[in-house]
């Protein structure tokens, strides 16, 4: 995996000034697309409010959001609205099942899948006026290192990095990793490994991801990048008969491996997380 790993990163088109992290915000994101990451940002929403946590999920993929299927939502208003001025943002936010709040994106936003200076200012005048309504605010990006996506990172003070063992995905998960250390500086990440096939394999690919991160990126001299094992989700059929339906997994299977899993990291980011002071 070490060679896979090591290619060369792509670099985003545009640097991003990282901004300092605000509050309690969470981003999840991913280097590859169609890793689940969308499926982990609801699921582990829902657990959260399960856990009396009061959460609100931001569809921040604002050129191709997704969160209203998985949720199967059909927002009358949307992020768009917000940012062009047709409706207020309280307007904008819906009550989604699994008993937490969503503002979610219009699909094909064009204008907003680059970060101009109104993108940038509408989105950092959003996050702040969420922060102090929410015990939690997670941000579901999009995919990869575009200036958008970096951008939308730089405003959490936590990344959750989405990965499966698949090799495509372990090298975009370390080229992504390699990016957010070198723009954002970022110390520590946290990664979460879907799909995995046995108890411990995700796991076993973090620790060997730290190793070739151990060797080839440096945050500042002497300063090695962490990272944090959150859990794995193992492969689970459940999974995709909650997708196909447009269910949450955690409602419609809790006792499933996968949900199991969810739960377990809900339980994990909440210790780790909310238990921490502002």
């Amino acid at each position: 995996m070490s060679d896979i790993l090591t290619s060369s990163p792509r670099s985003p088109a545009v640097p991003v000034v990282p901004l300092k992290p605000l509050g309690k915000v969470v981003a999840v994101t991913s280097g590859k697309g169609g890793v689940g990451k969308t499926f982990v940002s609801a699921n582990l929403a829902a657990s959260l409010a399960k856990r009396g946590q009061k959460i609100l999920v931001l569809d921040a993929d604002l050129g191709l959001a997704n969160l209203d299927v998985v949720l199967n939502l059909y927002p009358k208003i949307t992020l768009h609205d917000v940012f062009t001025g047709k409706a207020k943002l309280e307007e904008a936010i819906v009550r989604a099942p699994g008993g937490f709040s969503v503002l979610l994106a219009g699909s094909g936003m064009v204008e907003y899948s680059r970060l101009t200076p109104n993108v940038r200012e509408d989105f950092l005048h959003i996050i702040s006026s969420l922060l102090p309504l929410y015990d939690i605010v997670l941000l579901d990006t999009g995919a990869g290192i575009s200036d958008v996506v970096l951008f939308a990172v730089s405003l959490a003070s936590e990344v959750i990095v989405v990965a499966t063992p698949e090799p495509t995905s372990l090298t975009d998960a370390y080229a992504t990793i390699k990016v957010l250390v070198g723009e954002q500086q970022r110390r520590v990440i946290r990664m979460v490994i879907n799909q995995t096939n046995r108890m411990g394999d995700g796991r076993a690919i973090t620790t060997q991801l730290q190793q070739v991160l151990d060797r080839f990126v440096v945050s500042k001299p002497g300063e090695k990048v962490r990272l944090v094992h959150m859990g794995d989700i193992p492969s689970d059929l459940s999974v995709r008969q909650a997708i196909m339906k447009r269910q949450l997994l955690i409602q419609s299977m809790p006792g499933c491996p996968a949900a199991l899993a969810l739960a377990q990291l809900a339980a994990k980011l909440q210790e780790s997380l909310i238990t921490q002071p502002r």
